[in-house]
């Protein structure tokens, strides 16, 4: 049976730990408007805020999978893989079934794009050609928790956060500038508090954006799990994409060369404790699903 006090454990945690850097993000740039501005800065931020999340709500998924060269595909086109799209979004409570794309790409990779309402899932064709039938599973079943906790959303404001945050520090380094020589010559005083608060901006609020992008990680691999009940298989898919990328990073760029990137640096954890949670949860989550000892029919 699973383990439902470990798994809500895990759930709190990412919950909490998302609201807190959601949060600190958009306190701090409401912390830099009102050093701006005063109360008009903060009124000027909101108005601003709003206007963006309307236009960001008004670019259509199509098009993001467009910019992709990704094309649809049709339930006749992939029967099999329709179906398991399909218990897998009825598992996870979508509302709508979301539309599946095939992503031309020699790398093992997926994504999703829209909302509950209008969710879109592009998937290379190398994932279903390497991937077995559970990891596959496992791979879509990430995407769609994505699509089920708004994630997209979340990142989107998370970014709108970040990017505001940039502008208002780029601003406040132009007006230091301009009034460097008044500064010089003792006619006009400046806090010098504010203004290293301005330069460290931009650098603290990407730190906490990839963070929060790490959490909704862990939180996707969380609610995979759930639905599938086989965290064997996606932590078998993890260990294939990172051999498989890491394998291509090093041709292109770094022939023979470790790639070494810091975890703060990271948009996702690194694979290998991605792994070991997942694999942890295999240790009280014993039953496998009807996917495991199932072939791949996208397999040459």
């Amino acid at each position: 049976m699973i383990d439902r006090v470990r798994w809500q454990q895990h759930a709190r945690r990412n919950f909490w730990h998302s609201a807190l850097l959601l949060s600190g993000m958009a306190g701090f740039l409401a912390l830099l408007g009102w050093l701006f501005a005063g109360s008009s800065g903060l009124l000027l931020l909101l108005m601003a805020g709003v206007m963006l999340w309307l236009f960001r709500s008004s670019v259509s998924p199509w098009m993001v999978m467009r910019l992709y060269n990704a094309r649809p595909l049709s339930p006749q086109q992939f029967p099999a893989l329709w179906q398991l799209v399909q218990q897998l979004a009825q598992t996870a409570g979508l509302p709508v079934m979301p539309q599946l794309f095939l992503l031309p790409n020699p790398l093992i990779n997926a994504f999703a794009v829209g909302s509950q309402q209008r969710p879109l899932i592009a998937i290379t064709d190398a994932a279903l050609r390497q991937l077995q039938w559970r990891e596959l599973a496992g791979v879509l079943a990430h995407e769609l928790s994505h699509v089920r906790s708004n994630d997209l959303q979340v990142m989107s404001l998370a970014d709108m956060f970040s990017r505001g945050t940039s502008l208002l520090s780029m601003m406040g380094q132009l007006l230091l500038l301009l009034n460097l020589p008044l500064i010089m010559f003792g006619w006009a005083t400046i806090n010098w508090w504010a203004i290293l608060l301005l330069l460290a901006a931009p650098t603290i609020s990407t730190l906490a954006q990839l963070a929060l992008s790490r959490t909704r990680e862990y939180d996707a691999d969380l609610n995979a799990v759930r639905m599938t009940s086989d965290p064997q298989g996606l932590a078998s898919a993890l260990s294939k994409i990172e051999r498989q990328q890491q394998g291509w990073l090093r041709r292109m760029i770094m022939p023979g060369a470790t790639l070494p990137v810091p975890s703060l640096l990271r948009t996702h954890p690194e694979t290998k404790e991605r792994v070991e949670r997942l694999l942890a949860l295999q240790q009280r989550w014993p039953y496998q699903t009807g996917t495991d000892n199932v072939d791949n029919p996208f397999h040459h």
